[in-house]
Formats: C-alpha cells, sequence, structure tokens
C-alpha cells in the first residue's frame, strides 16, 4: 500500500486502528456501527437508513463482485465512510461494471481498510456504538514505516497525532441529536415508475390496482419496486407531508418506510401518522414502525449496537413461523409502553434479544414490522408481507 493512503479509524473511547484508504482522500465522522451480511456491500452503501454513520462489514473480503448501476437503493450513497478488512483487487461477476471504490469516490464516500475488522466488532459489541472519526494522513504528519509498523501502530509521533484524533471522535454530533430524515427525504411528490423486477420471479399483480401513499423518510428503491411491480400506484411525499396532501390522492392504504436516525426527530411525520390512523389502511417498515408506535403513544428506546445484517430470525407471533430477516437500525419500540387501550398489540418478535419487531392492530388494517421485507440486501422470503398489506388494503375497500 503507498504510503500516502495511510489512514485511521479513531474511536471517541480511545481506541485507534491503522489502515490504508481508499475512495477519497478526505476525512469523515459519524456513528460507527457493524452489519454482518456477507453480500450487499452496494445496496448498504446507498441505503438513507446509514446516514451520519461509518459501517463496519463483518465479512472480510469486499469488492469481489464489483458494483453495477442497478443494485442501488437510492439516489446516492448515504454512509458516512466504510470500513473493511480487504478491498479485493480482483472482481469477477457478469454483472459488475465498476470497481466499489470507483464507485464510493464517484459519491465521494472514503474508505479503509487493512484493520482488524473482528477486533472492532468485539469492542462494538461490548461496549456499544461509537462516534468515531476517519483521517487520511498526510505524508509530511508522520515519518516513513513499513506495512507491519503502520498497521500495528509502531510509528514515531502518533503521540502528538492521536489524543486529537480521539478529540474530535468526542465532538461528533451524537445522532439523537441529528434531524436526519430532512436530509434524505424527497423534496417533491413524485409518482413511481414500474421497474424490472429481475433476478426474481415477479408476484402476482393486483387486478384493483390500490393507490398507495408512501411517506418517504428515505425509502429503499425495493419498496418501491415490490409494491410497483404488484400493481399498486405509488405516490411518494416528502416526509413533512400533512394530512391533507395525503388525502387530496384519496389512497387506498399509506406506508410508512425506513429512514435514518432518532424516530423522535421526526415529530412532522409522528404528528402526520397520528391523525390517519383509524382512516386508512397502513404499513410500516423499519423507521415507519418506530413512528407509528410513537404515533399511537408507544416510546422508543436505543439498542446496545443495533440490529444490522441479513440473517436475524424473527418470530411471526400469527403463524408460529420464524423466518430470517434483513434489517438495519438502532432504535427499538418498547414492548411494555404500548397502551393497553390502543388496540395494538405485538405481532413479531426477535428470536436472538426478545425485541418488538412488528405490531399490528386487533381491529384496523393495520400493521408494522421492524426488519425488511424487501431485503435488499438479503433473502427475500419476507415478500408475503407486502401481499398481507395488500390483502388489507383490498380488504377495506
Amino acid at each position: 500500500m503507498a504510503p500516502e493512503n495511510r489512514a485511521i479509524l479513531s474511536l471517541e473511547s480511545g481506541e485507534h486502528f491503522f489502515g490504508y484508504g481508499f475512495g477519497p482522500s478526505r476525512d469523515s465522522a459519524g456513528e460507527l456501527v457493524f452489519n454482518t451480511s456477507m453480500t450487499g456491500y452496494q445496496e448498504i452503501a446507498t441505503d438513507a437508513s446509514y446516514r451520519g454513520q461509518i459501517v463496519t462489514l463483518t465479512y472480510p473480503l469486499i469488492n469481489n463482485y464489483g458494483a453495477n448501476p442497478i443494485d442501488v437503493e437510492s439516489r446516492r450513497a448515504w454512509i458516512a465512510a466504510l470500513v473493511v478488512r480487504e478491498l479485493s483487487p480482483n472482481r469477477s461477476n457478469w454483472r459488475q461494471q465498476r470497481a466499489l471504490d470507483d464507485f464510493l469516490a464517484a459519491n465521494n464516500i472514503p474508505g479503509i481498510q487493512g484493520i482488524d475488522t473482528r477486533q472492532l466488532v468485539r469492542i462494538l459489541r461490548g461496549g456499544g456504538v461509537r462516534r468515531a472519526v476517519l483521517t487520511r494522513v498526510q505524508p509530511d504528519e508522520l515519518p516513513e514505516a513499513g506495512a507491519f509498523e503502520w498497521l500495528h501502530g509502531q510509528v514515531n509521533g502518533l503521540d502528538r497525532l492521536l489524543p486529537a484524533l480521539t478529540d474530535r471522535a468526542r465532538n461528533v454530533v451524537p445522532l439523537s441529536d441529528q434531524r436526519l430524515v430532512e436530509d434524505v427525504t424527497t423534496p417533491n411528490r413524485y409518482l413511481h415508475d414500474v421497474e424490472p423486477w429481475a433476478p426474481w420471479v415477479a408476484p402476482p399483480v393486483r387486478e384493483s390496482n390500490p393507490r398507495i401513499a408512501l411517506l418517504d423518510c428515505g425509502v429503499k428503491q425495493n419498496i418501491l419496486r415490490s409494491l410497483s411491480v404488484r400493481g399498486c400506484r405509488v405516490t411518494v411525499l416528502p416526509y413533512d407531508a400533512s394530512p391533507a396532501d395525503i388525502d387530496a390522492l384519496d389512497p387506498n392504504g399509506v406506508m410508512l418506510v425506513n429512514g435514518p436516525g432518532d424516530p423522535e426527530q421526526a415529530e412532522l411525520a409522528i404528528d402526520t401518522i397520528r391523525a390517519l390512523v383509524g382512516r386508512y389502511p397502513i404499513a410500516g417498515i423499519c423507521l415507519g414502525h418506530q413512528l407509528l408506535s410513537l404515533a399511537i403513544g408507544a416510546t422508543t428506546s436505543r439498542l446496545k449496537f443495533g440490529h444490522r445484517g441479513a440473517n436475524h430470525p424473527v418470530k411471526d407471533l400469527a403463524t408460529g413461523r420464524v423466518h430470517i430477516t434483513s434489517q438495519n437500525h438502532g432504535f427499538q419500540v418498547d414492548a411494555d409502553s404500548i397502551p393497553a387501550d390502543s388496540g395494538f398489540e405485538v405481532s413479531h418478535v426477535n428470536m436472538n434479544d426478545d425485541s418488538v419487531e412488528g405490531i399490528a392492530h386487533k381491529e384496523l388494517p393495520i400493521m408494522t414490522v421492524q426488519y425488511h421485507p424487501e431485503a435488499s440486501p438479503g433473502p427475500q422470503d419476507n415478500q408475503y408481507l407486502f401481499e398481507r398489506f395488500l390483502d388489507l388494503v383490498e380488504g377495506a375497500a
């Protein structure tokens, strides 16, 4: 690795990891999290739910199948930075068109490779997420050193540099103090165009062509695709759309979707959702699940290190079946906070930690899940939830 690519990842808790940068030569800061998915790095990078976060991938070999313009989940990459064990110099896949580092450079997203991601994840699992800074070291800041010396932090002059980096990490604005949904939502209302469904078998098309109003907090393209391919006419609205804006569309149902940050920071969406309950069939996904829960009087809290990966077991309490799910969230709905007189009850439970993975109303056509039924990345096993929602929509017509 070239000396000019030397980079340091510094945590607020005082740990430092030495590696080599890729992508643009710039610094970055954010909340440091990890994702356990074995594939899907391009979808992860373009998931707006990661706004403000530095993402560590636990799978050690990244870029082995390259990147392409199709597997993006939004209009740009949103992660603050990417941390990997090894960025493969070789890539092989019939769909790939460019290298991941080229894709990240085009989106101005820096990365670091060569660090011990296992040690880093142990820190995050043991003590929870950390604020961090990723710094590209300028050649004149430190003396030359071999790769072994650099990767093990055995370079003169680090004692002058590292304390300042720790301070910078401690000064990163906490995620809960940022209004990140405002950054990622669509600025204008639009009608989603139907997209190809490859490489999966297309599901049955609903002849009723339901009109769905989608409140955009950071929507992933495969949510839109999962609705439109079933015959839905999906109108996407900014997260702060009013109840009157939604009423003007005369929708058959409302979809609340994923997005970044603390759900309590999206007060305008919560107020709108509160006004919609009991008037329309509603489905919530990820942040949308949390926002609807807040709207009915429940509370949310921070998970220690979050759920981010493509293999989380979740039990559907209505059927007793356990599904393997794709997840990306750092907050949870507190089960005991769901008002007893609200008519809502827990519908899905995480089999790893018993956290709430969904709620449903006993009578009204309203359902939510904390995980991602559209996956991307992840298994498509849970696409049946879109069918369940559309059954509620058609049943309420």
